[in-house]
């Protein structure tokens, strides 16, 4: 087993413990909001640690082998990860202010600026 495998293992293994996490906050937490937070930050680090697994061993393959396509599998992971890290992030807060406005308030005691506001 050579390094940049060793690498690739190790990569898609966060990759996949954090998406677990991700999963077992979704089924844990009690409201919209912590759900969503487990989820957003968990599976976007856990995805974006998978994504890093694809680039290491497209750039490894391409080095090796010169074939293109494991140069253009990298350049594709790592657009999907910079989108993701993107989209996901926009998504969580239009979700949590969308249910903010319809009346969904946290289970948990916080500091709600956006009510304080009359938001």
């Amino acid at each position: 087993m050579t390094v940049v495998e060793i690498i690739v293992y190790a990569f898609l293994a966060i990759g996949v413990v954090f998406n677990t996490l991700g999963v077992i906050g979704l089924l844990r937490f009690p409201d919209l909001y912590t759900r969503m937070h487990a989820t957003t930050k968990a599976t976007t680090f856990g995805s974006i640690f998978t994504s890093l697994a694809v680039i290491v061993y497209g750039m490894y393959q391409f080095y090796i082998i010169n074939d293109s396509q494991y140069l253009t599998l990298a350049i594709h992971a790592f657009l999907a990860a910079a989108c993701l890290a993107f989209t996901n992030a926009v998504s969580a807060h239009a979700i949590a202010r969308a249910a903010h406005k319809s009346g969904i308030k946290p289970m948990l005691a916080v500091v709600d600026r956006l009510e304080e506001a009359g938001l």
